[in-house]
């Protein structure tokens, strides 16, 4: 084999070995392209782009119950996970972009009105399949983690969302006053 062959296998070998451990360590994306599409097209929009985030978090959830409540679904415990790791990373591009808005300086009270009473509704769904009856440990046990997760994370944004809400709220008083301040200059006389 010459020299110039076994740098090729070589990279070729490396090349795909990053490739796999790539691969491994990418999460699967929660969002359909038809989802992604429409974020997309509502980025300079706050308050559209933060209502989809919550659609999109309140259907997946809407679809673990779907699939705790069907006597058909076969694997439901991992079923049950996945739904809810997909609500987690959706519900953490949420706060993502409500950062990035507020960093910005945009104004969201709006939206965050809409967010905050989500996160009334989506802390109640996911206390409830905590507290499900007639759940095995066993089958509690393969969502419990995320489950955990994602109640600590609603509960932490709960009181963020209502913080800035508040905050935005100063914001915009103190600019309607400064906006209604005369300009400085001479008084006329």
């Amino acid at each position: 084999m010459t020299a110039r062959g076994f740098r090729a296998r070589t990279c070729l070998g490396l090349f795909l070995l990053a490739t796999a451990l790539g691969a491994a360590q990418r999460h699967r994306d929660p969002f359909t392209q038809a989802e992604i599409d429409q974020i997309r097209d509502v980025s300079w929009e706050p308050e559209q782009r933060l209502s989809l985030y919550v659609k999109f978090a309140r259907a997946r959830l809407v679809a673990m119950e779907q699939v705790r409540s069907d006597p058909k679904t076969k694997d439901r415990p991992k079923q049950t996970h996945d739904k809810l790791d997909d609500f987690l990373l959706i519900y953490d591009e949420l706060n993502d972009n409500i950062d990035t808005y507020v960093d910005r300086k945009n104004d969201i009270r709006k939206p965050l009105k809409g967010i905050i009473d989500a996160d009334t509704e989506f802390q109640a769904k996911l206390l409830a399949l905590r507290d499900a009856a007639g759940v095995s440990s066993e089958e509690a046990k393969q969502y419990e983690f995320v489950l955990t997760n994602a109640l600590d994370t609603v509960d932490g944004s709960v009181e963020d969302h209502r913080k800035l809400l508040v905050e935005q709220q100063e914001a915009a008083k103190h600019k309607k006053k400064s906006d209604e301040k005369p300009s400085g200059g001479n008084p006329e006389r």
